[in-house]
């Protein structure tokens, strides 16, 4: 599949400050369009602060970030709420499903709360595209923990957004549905074009990625790209040796 050549994510000298700590210091990335990008480093090194400027959930310090050619960091509160809903998905560690509404339900639920009508037929595909067509009337306490996350992902998926956000979303999971749940990643950017932006610690979920971009206290130190488990590992074993 070709895949669009612009970027559908652009951060621009981002910084982030809480206080005298400086989460992200300087940062100039693109995440072109169509492809599937991994961020890792040490812990602290502002991955997850990283993520969040990247989606609109955190706004920088200075530096400007652009989410599909629109400048984002002027944007009202109003207008940013509607961007991320409209434009961009995401998907945690913990899979956030209220336990007393069913699959479906689950999926549909960001989009009722918004005021708008979905087509069943839409909840279906979402569901369909993750593996749990026939298990849309089970409740989270009937699904497995993988199941659980499918469902959030179908959940990030019913807007069809141009770009998914995951933050270690493999994290709470076994090491089969974990790949499982990489591979439905790998696969909506090779066969659908989407954008994926995933945090992880975990050098084997990595190397799903096109890419891998390394952090190190707040800045970007390399990055490598066709990433195989182990030189990834590698390179995060010299990255977790620098000196503070």
């Amino acid at each position: 599949m070709t895949h669009a050549s612009h970027d559908a994510i652009r951060l621009d000298s981002v910084t982030r400050t809480y206080g005298p700590l400086r989460a992200l210091d300087g940062v100039s990335l693109a995440f072109p369009a169509g492809t599937f990008t991994a961020v890792m480093g040490p812990s602290g090194s502002g991955k997850s602060t990283l993520l969040q400027c990247a989606a609109g959930l955190d706004r920088p310090t200075s530096g400007s970030v652009t989410v599909g050619g629109t400048e984002i960091t002027g944007l009202s509160e109003r207008r940013l709420t509607l961007l991320r809903r409209e434009r961009v998905g995401f998907v945690f560690q913990a899979f956030n499903l209220l336990p007393s509404l069913t699959a479906e339900q689950n999926v549909v639920l960001p989009l009722r709360l918004a005021g708008r009508r979905v087509p069943k037929a839409r909840v279906r595909q979402a569901l369909e595209q993750v593996g749990l067509a026939d298990r849309a009337r089970h409740r989270p306490a009937r699904l497995s923990g993988g199941q659980q996350q499918r469902v959030a992902l179908a959940r990030a998926l019913i807007t069809r957004p141009e770009v998914l956000f995951a933050d270690e979303p493999t994290g709470a999971l076994d090491t089969r549905t974990g790949h499982e749940v990489l591979g439905l990643l790998r696969g909506m950017v090779d066969r659908e074009g989407r954008t994926v932006v995933m945090v992880t610690h975990d050098p084997v979920a990595a190397a799903f990625a096109d890419r891998v971009v390394f952090l190190v206290d707040g800045r970007v130190h390399g990055e490598l790209t066709d990433p195989s488990a182990d030189a990834v590992a590698a390179r995060m074993t010299r990255l977790e040796a620098v000196p503070c």
